[in-house]
């Protein structure tokens, strides 16, 4: 599998083991720094909240002397920024990921939808390992699948070693020439055993949404039910490289765009699996497109551990079959409980 990588220049092709060095490597150049705080609770598999404040793409030094001051070290970032991106004096590793333009471009776009929009709280992210590989798991919905963006701006934001989640996409994802090229250029891949084993072998964190189109495509009515988890695929993958499983609770994405019918027929002549009708789309046009203002929490379950195990349990149907179902269930019992944390899903309102 390969596929080029834009970016004005020829940017150096680096190994998957240096893309969280050279995070931290742009983080101090930058003089970036991690905020966030966190609040223990008590109850059900998640026992703390963090919330991580996020200064803008070319954040704000806390010893600036005038806004004059700021303004100038903010523009003359800005300049080197562009210059790296001209000159391809940048690093991306053999996925195509591009941590620089992902943190400074890509995440800062999303983040006021995860911030001020969703208003996003994450908890249990304790269970995330801190410099080890790890797959999380988590139940897909939202008719428009944001649940995995937002998933990725709380692994980097709100965890203390700003992880860089690393998801598995379909391979329609990456028929599409744009969306596609954005997806490897965020550090996303396509969702197969070789790339799954290769990264979480490299400490990475690797995300995947096993109910696929099931899940994020499902009607309202059947909101928060988890959908067949396929072959457990996954399963083997984290035996084989011994890293443990990290199941992940989504509340929030199943009120964006209730799904109350669907166009088979455009969906068929367009090449979707689906084309959803909502209370708002098509009737509104492109204001139909705007994803209502849920609340958002994102829950990380205890890790079930799987370095116990002899990589070639990997190949035992049954073994696979039962931990898979394992980790369903703990899904689904995270999200009931993480859903009545949450309560309403459009405070104060209703």
């Amino acid at each position: 599998m390969s596929e080029a990588v834009d970016g004005g220049g020829d940017a150096e092709v680096i190994p998957i083991t240096r893309t969280q060095a050279s995070r931290e490597h742009l983080s101090a150049a930058s003089g970036e720094s991690f905020s966030g705080t966190s609040h223990a609770t008590s109850g059900g598999p998640f026992s703390d909240t963090s919330h991580a404040t996020s200064g803008g793409p070319f954040p704000r030094t806390p010893h600036a002397t005038s806004g004059e001051e700021d303004d100038d070290r903010r523009l003359a970032e800005l300049l080197a920024f562009l210059r790296r991106r001209v000159t391809g004096d940048y690093e991306v590793d053999e996925f195509g990921f591009d941590p620089e333009l992902t943190d400074r471009v890509l995440l800062e776009l999303i983040r006021p939808l995860y911030r001020h929009w969703f208003r996003t709280e994450t908890v249990g992210m304790h269970n995330v390992p801190g410099d080890s590989g790890a797959l999380i798991v988590a139940n897909h919905s939202g008719t428009v699948p944001l649940d995995g963006l937002m998933l990725q701006v709380a692994l980097y934001d709100d965890h203390p070693g700003r992880r860089a989640l690393r998801l598995l996409g379909a391979d329609l994802v990456y028929r599409l020439p744009v969306l596609g090229h954005l997806s490897r250029k965020t550090g996303h891949t396509l969702a197969c055993r070789e790339d799954a084993d290769r990264l979480l072998r490299k400490g990475e964190v690797v995300g995947v949404f096993p109910e696929g189109f099931k899940g994020v495509g499902k009607p309202f009515s059947d909101r928060y039910r988890l959908q067949r988890f396929g072959r457990g695929g996954f399963v083997a993958s984290a035996i084989r490289a011994g890293v443990p499983i990290v199941p992940c609770a989504i509340v929030g994405a199943e009120e964006i765009y209730p799904k109350i019918g669907d166009l088979r027929t455009l969906a068929r002549v367009l090449g979707l699996p689906y084309l959803p009708v909502t209370p708002l789309f098509p009737w509104l046009g492109p204001l139909g497109l705007v994803p209502l203002p849920s609340k958002w929490m994102i829950g990380f379950g205890e890790p079930i551990r799987t370095d116990e195990l002899d990589p070639a349990d990997a190949d035992d149907p049954m073994l696979v079959f039962n931990l898979t179902d394992q980790v369903r269930e703990v899904v689904q019992q995270q999200l009931d409980e993480l859903r009545l944390r949450r309560g309403h899903a459009f405070p104060p309102f209703f």
